[in-house]
Parts: C-alpha cells; structure tokens; sequence
C-alpha cells in the first residue's frame, strides 16, 4: 500500500461528529467526485473512486447524516488498468442532498464553493479533509520529492482550494494539469502541517520522522562532501608545491633559495599531507603561523615560475 493510500485510510477512520464538519467533507467528496444523471425522471447521484475506504466513508457519511442508504458497487476498469473502481450510487434522496449541500445548479455541479457552509475552522478543514480523500496525491517522503497535491476539474474550485489552504500559511501554489488544475505544496514542512490540519496525525508524524533523518543525511553528506573538496584542495596544493620545489631543486638547488624559504620546502617534501598550520608546526624554527607558511609557499611557487621562464636569478633571491 502507497504512503498516500495509508493517509487516506487514516482518515476515513476519524469520528465526524458534528453535522456541519460531516456536511463539508461530504460536500467535498460529491463535488470533485460526483456525476449526476437523470433516470426516469429522478436524479442519480454517482460517486465513484480507486480507493476503497474513501468510497466506504462516503457511504458512512451518507447514512449518518442524511440517515440514506446507498448502493456500493465494484467495477473492474480496463486491461490495462490495475485499480477497481468503487461507486456509491444514490437514487433516492439525491435531488435532497445536493440542495442541502447546495452543489446543484440545474443539472450541473457548481463550480464554486458556498462560503455560507465554510465559515468556521471545522467545517474548512473538514472540506479540506474530503478534497484530499477525493482526487489528493502525496508522495512517499522516503523515496521522492516532497509533494502533495489535489486535483480540481474546474480552476474557481481550485482557487478556492488554494485560498482554505494559505488561509493556514501552507504557501499552497497551484497550476494547470492536463484536462483539469492542482493546488499544491513542495515544502516538507508545509506537507506535514496540512496533514495534520485534515487529522492525519499518525501519518503525519510518520512524515516528520522520515523528513527529519532525510534533512540529518541530507546535512550530514553536505559536511563530508565540503571536507573531502576542502582535503582535495590540501592534496592538489600539496601536489603542485611539491613538484615546484623538486623543480627548482633539480634546475638550481634549493640552497639557492633564502633560509627561510629551504626551511619551508624541505618540510614540505618531508610531510605532504599535512596542512599548513600543521607544517608551521614542523618547519625548523617554528612555530609559524599557517599565513607566514602560506606566504612562504606562495614565494617559493613564484620562484618555480621564473625557473620555468628562464628568468631566475640566483643574484637577486
């Protein structure tokens, strides 16, 4: 089972006891799921879905709220289609449902949302709640990107989707999808605030669990990855100022060089892998300070040029 579809079945768990939060959910749950038909003379309300826990919710809320008994039905979809479909079918009290919920507009679905029914905290989230369990997606925190989104045919419902969802501070964005539109959420953070915002607390501690050791690795591979670049650096300066050292060795001799600066070079050569302020700490008589070897280092490159060109003066060092 998905880590979207353990949130769902979480949340068709949850006691819905007051009429108004219920009215919200279901309100949702017929909006973006519903199909309404005509059939001698009676409206047969349909509410179809791939998850077989929202369709039994819908089905629990119906009985609860409007004390209305559905059918449930199970459709094998396509061959190359894995899911059922499951469908709560009303033929009898329809027309009495989508008035109370106010969703009909003639023989359509309103596009937009009563602000009559969203008016309080409750009932928001409760819709909230029945949006997601309706057309939501999120993914595994353990496998992929942060995301979560949810689906709407018609881009008002979206936009109202969107504006219940900053209307928490979620930082919810939203575009077009193919036939329809998303609002959604990238931000770990935001993720987890809006499962815990429908009730899905137990997934939404599974998410924080998984996003904190996510962001612990995450941090802890950025520190290794920034100390191995910083020791390749140490290496490949240790490298060239070895080579420039033997260089002026060979070509002139190191005695040609000041004291100071023999000092630091045959320290070198003697110790590659250790840092500067570590060589100071070895060169003959050290200590120095990491930028008084650096500076010497420096010099001695310099003079390894000018050997290079042919400029080197022995006279003038």
């Amino acid at each position: 089972m998905s880590y979207a579809s353990d949130v769902k079945k979480e949340l068709t768990t949850l006691e819905v006891d007051h009429l108004a939060n219920g009215k919200a959910e279901l309100m949702a749950l017929i909006r973006m799921n519903g199909a309404l038909n005509l059939l001698d003379h009676q409206f047969v309300l349909s509410i179809q879905t791939e998850n077989p826990a929202t369709a039994r919710r819908i089905y629990w809320l119906l009985e609860k709220f409007y004390g209305i008994k559905s059918e449930l039905m199970v459709r094998r979809k396509m061959k190359l289609k894995k899911n059922n479909l499951y469908i709560v079918r009303l033929r009898s009290g329809s027309s009495h449902v989508l008035q109370d919920l106010d969703i009909i507009d003639g023989l359509q679905i309103k596009q937009t949302v009563n602000n009559n029914f969203l008016s309080t905290d409750g009932p928001v989230r409760s819709y909230l709640r029945g949006a997601f369990l309706a057309t939501g997606s999120v993914n595994n925190p353990e496998t992929s990107r942060y995301h979560l989104e949810i689906y709407s045919l018609y881009e008002e419902h979206n936009n109202s989707i969107c504006e219940m969802m900053n209307h928490y501070h979620l930082n919810a964005r939203k575009t077009e999808r193919r036939s329809g539109y998303i609002t959604y959420l990238k931000e770990g953070e935001k993720i987890a605030d809006f499962l815990s915002l429908i009730g899905a607390t137990s997934s939404m501690l599974k998410f924080e669990d998984i996003r904190i050791m996510r962001d612990m690795r995450n941090s802890v591979n950025r520190i290794v990855n920034c100390e191995n670049a910083n020791l390749n650096k140490v290496a490949d300066a240790a490298t060239k100022q070895i080579e420039n050292i033997k260089l002026i060795d060979d070509i002139v001799g190191l005695n040609k060089l000041p004291v100071k600066l023999q000092q630091v070079a045959i320290t070198r050569v003697t110790h590659p892998e250790v840092s500067l302020k570590e060589l100071g700490d070895l060169v003959e008589g050290g200590p120095i300070s990491k930028s008084g070897v650096n500076h010497r280092l420096r010099k001695i490159n310099e003079y390894a040029d000018k050997v290079k060109n042919g400029t080197f003066d022995a006279q003038n060092v």
